[in-house]
């Protein structure tokens, strides 16, 4: 069965933008940090946060984090979301949970292609079928070998389905829909966009991306104002595999939120 992909924002660290002000202004104060901030009003927060970006200053983005629920995303997607190590992640067990008529993604450079688009179901099938068959005899096997151990039946059958789906799962494509929740901090969340909101980026990861990065800016406007790929704000840094398209990457992001 077909997938979308869907990100929802579960939660976020409460009034961030005033956290991170709050952080910042204490490397430059010797005030109580209470009364620090108390005093952080929402034009004061906004104009430190200005100031802080210009500065470069970005250890005290930190402090602040976002935690995703995303669903309707391949395994190939996860592949690559993994590589960002500053952030924490929990995703959907293949050894732990059956995969009986999986989801899974298809590329839309497959969709536009009625006989390309025909194989990959074709494949998906076979793949399900292959799966299940698999569970079925290696359930079986384990179910014999756990109960001439001296098992009885209802202790032995978990651990036997246990043990099959950490073997047929082996058979499952890269396109098997899977769920995760990912936690990452601003200043990762800033360097992740960088990376994947690029048109450069692979296009699955980069509409997963671009969509936390809608998420977030409603949350936190001054911080991820200029968030996306670093073309937003300066040359391209992909040098000869340049998209060709600086104006319209620009135009999108600006108007994202609307």
């Amino acid at each position: 069965m077909e997938s979308k992909l869907n990100v929802i924002l579960l939660a976020h660290t409460p009034d961030p933008e005033k956290v991170v002000a709050s952080a910042a202004k204490l490397c430059y104060s010797s005030a109580d940090i209470e009364d620090l901030t108390e005093k952080q009003t929402p034009e004061k927060v906004k104009a430190f946060l200005d100031r802080l970006s210009n500065y470069g200053h970005m250890s005290p983005v930190e402090h602040i984090s976002f935690t995703f629920g995303i669903e309707g995303v391949s395994r190939s997607l996860t592949h690559q979301l993994v590589r960002h190590r500053l952030a924490s992640y929990s995703q959907k067990s293949q050894r732990y949970v059956a995969e009986g008529q999986f989801h899974y993604i298809v590329p839309p450079a497959i969709a536009e292609i009625p006989e390309a688009k025909a194989l990959y179901l074709k494949t998906m099938e076979a793949d399900q079928k292959a799966y299940d068959t698999l569970v079925e005899q290696l359930t079986a096997h384990h179910l014999k070998v756990l109960t001439a151990q001296g098992k009885s039946e209802k202790e032995a059958k978990p651990a036997a389905q246990k043990k099959a789906f950490e073997d047929a799962r082996y058979v499952l494509p890269n396109a098997c829909e899977t769920k995760i929740i990912v936690t990452m901090n601003a200043r990762e969340l800033l360097h992740f966009f960088n990376l994947r909101c690029c048109n450069r980026a692979q296009w699955e990861i980069r509409e997963c991306a671009t969509q936390m990065l809608k998420l977030v800016k409603p949350v936190a406007p001054t911080l991820f104002a200029d968030a996306g790929p670093s073309c937003l704000t300066g040359p391209c840094p992909e040098g000869k595999m340049y998209c060709g398209d600086i104006q319209g990457v620009r135009e999108k992001f600006k108007n994202l939120s609307k």
